[in-house]
């Protein structure tokens, strides 16, 4: 038999089609019901479904009405706010594409984003990082569009460009992933799939409003299933989340694997008695971690693999038992196969248990239509009807798939996948470098770091090195350790060989915080 997962197809997304319009559908039947509590000293503050349709609505009206026009980009540099997911949406309800960017991008990335995107507008947080823009919409006059008339909802092709997310390419350049509408569609098999989602579940995740994760899992889907998301008040310290999930009842928790670990820090017992389980993604959940949640809380964690190319399609649910050894099976709806890694040109599924690339079928509608203006490395990713991940797995005859690392050079660092070459481009100038080599390293379970190992004559001083690359790198991307060579490793075709890399790391004692 051959590693091919096709448990059905999914139904075909409506036309017309507006995914604001789709996340918030079910606004309507239950206006006064919680959408949305965010929880913080003071108590929780509330938005029932009614307002937040109705702040998203005024966003796009206002929006439009300060000279955008459907099909308009507009980036979002906006801070850990409700204002975050209210614009995003406003921004689609209108027919326009929003940009949703890391707050921790500096002025120079952001400013190459926008010399490549050309955006109608900028929505600018003036505590977030930016570079002049001859549009920028500042955030109170962003909030201030929340009063302003509904707009209607701009209807049309599902497949037509819905936003953008920005992912670290193999090349070291940042790419643009372009998505349609109909991506949302494609969420509603991690209900079932993933999460275990009804309208009645109270989800709290634990990450911050822009962080697309949260977007994603902590929000737009318990609106699209009439549930009600809570999220935590900026600069709630994790340690406060175990009484934030008692006190108001959550349901299902979600969060990546590191911050699990750091809830159960100098804990043995959880009394959560609303929770039915928790979901995490972001990075590999090991095996010690799962079992110490299950024993301090009685409940099991769901894991969910994906990327930004097409979200999470691979997870472990409620309706499968876990298998920690793996990262779950493919969602049903989902056509999923290993193909041979490598250069191979072969479409055809390896037998089961063959190592080779995770490949995910281009019918999924959850699949981004394409890297933005870049059809040579669209057209790279895919081998036939097949999309690439770059991940190296291989399927069980249940399905299971266990993960076997990258293809390629990619690190993944807090959740984050960065590019060892834009880290190392970052450095290369530093004075007294004369050569640079990027990789990621595991210090401890479920803690991977960014590593710069360096020949030069003299070894740098490590805060000046931290500090050149502050100025260039968002933070998720900064080596938290600097390692002096004498020589870079290399292969026997004269390639930096980063797995060699690993094995030169001194230890954790050198790692910053």
């Amino acid at each position: 038999m051959v590693s091919l997962f096709n448990a059905g197809a999914p139904a075909p997304c409506p036309t017309p089609f507006n995914m604001a319009a789709h996340v918030l559908g079910r606004a309507d039947a239950a206006p006064d019901k919680t959408a949305l509590s965010i929880l913080g000293p003071d108590g929780p503050g509330d938005c029932s479904f009614a307002t937040l349709q109705a702040m998203v609505r005024g966003t796009g009206t206002g929006l439009l009405n300060a000279g955008l026009n459907p099909g308009d980009i507009v980036v979002m540099r906006l801070g850990n706010t409700v204002d975050f997911p209210v614009a995003y949406l406003g921004a689609l309800a209108a027919g326009l594409v929003p940009v949703p960017t890391s707050p921790q991008l500096t002025e120079p990335e952001v400013a190459k984003i926008l010399a490549e995107l050309s955006p109608g507008a900028v929505l600018h947080d003036p505590d977030v990082a930016t570079a002049p823009y001859h549009h920028t919409i500042p955030l109170d006059r962003l909030q201030a569009m929340r009063h302003a008339a509904r707009c209607d909802w701009h209807m049309g092709d599902p497949d037509r460009l819905g936003y953008i997310v920005y992912t670290s390419g193999t090349s070291g350049k940042p790419r643009a992933v372009a998505h349609a509408h109909r991506a949302i569609w494609a969420r509603q098999m991690m209900f079932d799939g993933w999460y275990g989602l009804t309208a009645r579940d109270r989800l709290l995740h634990a990450g911050a409003f822009n962080w697309t994760f949260t977007l994603g899992t902590g929000l737009m889907d318990p609106w699209t299933a009439g549930a009600t998301a809570l999220i935590p008040a900026p600069g709630t310290d994790l340690s406060a989340l175990p009484g934030l999930l008692s006190d108001h009842d959550a349901t299902l928790v979600a969060a990546a694997p590191g911050v699990y670990r750091k809830i159960l820090q100098g804990q043995d017992r959880l009394a959560l008695p609303s929770l039915r389980h928790g979901l995490t993604a972001g990075e590999k959940l090991s095996r010690p971690l799962l079992e110490a949640w299950k024993a301090a809380t009685g409940t099991e964690l769901y894991e969910a693999y994906g990327m930004s190319e097409c979200s999470t399609f691979i997870s472990s649910s409620p309706a499968h038992p876990v298998n920690p050894d793996t990262l779950g099976r493919p969602q049903a709806g989902r056509k999923v196969a290993i193909l041979p890694g490598g250069d191979s040109t072969v479409t055809d599924p390896l037998p089961h248990g063959s190592a080779g690339l995770i490949a995910v079928h281009r019918s999924d509608p959850g699949l981004m239509l394409g890297y933005l203006n870049d059809p040579e490395n669209t057209a790279a990713r895919f081998r036939g009807d097949w999309f690439l991940t770059g991940d190296l797995g291989a399927m069980g005859e249940d399905g299971e798939i266990s993960y076997l690392g990258r293809d390629d050079d990619m690190m993944n660092a807090g959740g984050f996948r960065v590019s060892p070459l834009e880290v190392e481009a970052a450095l290369a100038a530093h004075p007294g470098i004369e050569a640079v080599g990027v990789t990621d390293v595991e210090i401890k379970a479920d803690t991977r770091i960014i590593v710069a190992f360096y020949t030069g004559p003299d070894p740098l001083d490590e805060n000046a090195l931290s500090d050149y690359a502050s100025g260039r790198l968002a933070r998720y991307k900064m080596p938290r350790a600097f390692v002096h060579l004498s020589e870079l490793p290399s292969g026997a075709n004269g390639k930096l060989s980063r797995r060699a890399l690993r094995g030169l790391f001194p230890g954790p004692g050198t790692a910053r915080d």
